[in-house]
């Protein structure tokens, strides 16, 4: 009997995939797969899988919402085993519930896998905790891109003022907006946020400023891109470990570079020092 599984596929580092999403993976016999899934998950799959990218940009979808749902219904009328493959998980902010009551009401058997979500894994591969004891006791996740169909906003800006972690996804082409308007509510023009471009990647970076300084500080990162906004954003200097192991792979793999300094802690603290914090195209990465 045909089956979908909407599966999440984390947040971005490949190892991040949960076991059963590696099962339904590798026995797929089509993937539907959006812009977000690392492109190594690709290369899991059986070599007789059919491949469909249905990926969606700013203002640039290769399909709308509607006609993704029944590409993905008429798929498990041809396929045994469809994989619609989501960044993150497919129940934040990833349309799924939309594609389960679709084939819910085509009497398709379906299953929700989920995936480790980007809006809590991305902080932590910056460093920063959306909970922490005697800072904050909540988090709330956030959609930055509303339908600009809408006639009311569906968000509680006036809810914002409580020291808790706020985490906008989608949100870093509207950001100067939504830092204005957190400022205009009466949030400190020093609050501690920051943007965090193609978190838990390689290419990850992490520019750290405060609501009146995030805009300028943060031009030209690429996306996707989060932003956080909270006070667990200052315990980011001490625990920004997907930083430091950067460093150790340099120091370890370029044993040139450390000659010249002959203590290894001392070269770690001088090659952090100058990747992270020293004057670049991007002075204000931290």
């Amino acid at each position: 009997m045909p089956k979908v599984y909407l599966t999440g596929a984390g947040p971005g580092d490949v190892e991040l995939l949960t076991l059963k999403a590696v099962r339904v993976i590798q026995n797929a016999d089509v993937l539907i797969y959006d812009r977000l899934v690392n492109p190594e998950i690709l290369d899991m799959v059986k070599k007789d899988c059919d491949l469909i990218y249905v990926g969606k940009e700013d203002k640039k979808h290769t399909l709308p919402q509607d006609e993704i749902n029944e590409l993905i219904y008429q798929a498990s009328l041809k396929y045994e085993n469809v994989v619609r493959l989501k960044g993150g998980d497919p129940f934040v902010f990833g349309r799924g519930g939309e594609e389960a009551l679709y084939l819910q009401e085509r009497n398709i058997k379906f299953e929700i896998i989920p995936g480790i979500s980007s809006a809590i894994a991305v902080p932590a591969y910056a460093g920063i905790p959306v909970t922490h004891r005697g800072i904050t006791t909540s988090f709330r996740v956030v959609t930055g891109h509303e339908n600009p169909k809408k006639k009311i906003s569906q968000i509680e800006w006036e809810t914002f003022l409580n020291d808790e972690t706020i985490v906008f996804l989608m949100g870093y082409h509207n950001i100067e907006l939504i830092s204005k308007k957190l400022i205009l509510l009466g949030k400190r023009k020093d609050y501690p946020c920051a943007v965090i471009s193609k978190g838990t990647t390689k290419e990850q970076e992490v520019v750290v400023g405060t609501l009146e300084d995030i805009v300028e500080k943060s031009k030209g990162l690429a996306t996707p891109a989060m932003i956080v906004i909270g006070e667990v954003v200052t315990l980011r200097d001490r625990i920004r470990w997907f930083d430091w192991e950067k460093v150790y792979k340099i120091l370890l793999n370029s044993p040139v570079q450390v000659v010249s300094i002959s203590n290894f802690d001392t070269a770690f603290s001088f090659l952090v020092n100058t990747i992270f914090t020293f004057p670049s195209s991007n002075s204000s990465i931290s």
